[in-house]
């Protein structure tokens, strides 16, 4: 199993990293690092997850999560198919805000921008209208191989997105997680919950895998995600579903309760409605009304 601390390959000492992935899915595990990340979804759909919230992605969408913010982009289903011809590109953006803060920002010209790394921890997702602005940003920053120019368009980037208003919040507050040791035990627990979702899993097997007695794992899991074991098993289903009903390939709404984990539609329909606000049959009515919008 994979710990929550992860390591960004640094490139030759440099304080701002661009780095181009293309992968048949994106990093499948829970993890957080040191250095804030911007990141482009140039292709590929799925979930993003953040602390303990979660949030649906598609292509050319555009976030900022925050330095230590434990994350993941999980993959629609459909990308984990063996047969999938599917494939995801990212362009991402790696900064240590401690150092940028100390060094480059450390003039009284460009504080403002020191004060926004240090306001903005809990990350955020950049509105539509604004993601082509970002991104060619980023695309110059990762194409330049001149470090001034580079530097340059950093600042730039900084001010655009300290320029957002009222930007959507990934997450309500800053990371939850006190320790590493804390944060390797959430990271297990949710890595075992993201790859078995679709089985029938049992807060005993999750507190057995915790190495917890069941009562202590639901004072731990409530307190590092302020979710119950139930709760947070019920989203990450929905989300699940809801990325099958944007897949199209399923047979029926039931189809996709199985495939989800619910051991019947009525359960399924309950517990989808609570999370979504719309019953499954609604839902998908008014995304294939959206999809004909799109391609009229």
């Amino acid at each position: 199993m994979k710990v929550l601390q992860f390591t960004i390959p640094v490139q030759e000492d440099k304080a701002i990293i661009a780095r181009v992935d293309r992968l048949p899915f994106f990093y499948p595990y829970l993890h957080r690092h040191k250095e804030t990340q911007i990141t482009w979804v140039q292709q590929g759909e799925g979930t993003l997850m953040v602390n303990n919230q979660m949030h649906p992605f598609e292509t050319n969408s555009l976030y900022f999560i925050g330095a230590n913010q434990p994350h993941i982009f999980k993959s629609s289903p459909s990308y984990h198919n063996p047969k999938s011809t599917k494939s995801i590109v990212s362009l991402d953006i790696f900064f240590d805000p401690e150092i940028i803060s100390k060094t480059l920002l450390n003039i009284n010209e460009l504080k403002p921008l020191q004060f926004f790394l240090k306001k903005i921890q809990t990350g955020f997702k950049i509105p539509q209208n604004l993601v082509p602005t970002i991104s060619n940003k980023m695309l110059l920053i990762n194409q330049s191989d001149d470090t001034i120019l580079k530097t340059l368009y950093f600042i730039e980037l900084l001010q655009d997105l300290k320029n957002i208003e009222d930007p959507e919040l990934l997450s309500s507050e800053r990371s939850i997680i006190s320790t590493e040791t804390d944060g390797i035990r959430i990271s297990q627990i949710y890595n075992f919950i993201l790859q078995n979702f679709d089985k029938d899993i049992s807060l005993e097997d999750v507190a057995k895998k915790a190495f917890m007695t069941p009562q202590a794992f639901c004072r731990f899991f409530k307190k590092h995600t302020r979710h119950t074991f139930v709760s947070f098993l019920n989203e990450i289903r929905v989300n699940e579903a809801c990325k099958l009903f944007l897949d199209g390939n399923y047979e029926g709404i039931s189809t996709i309760a199985y495939k989800c984990g619910f051991n019947s539609i009525t359960n399924f329909n309950r517990v989808f409605k609570s999370v979504t606000g719309k019953s499954p049959k609604l839902y998908k009515e008014n995304l294939l009304k959206k999809m004909e919008l799109n391609y009229a």
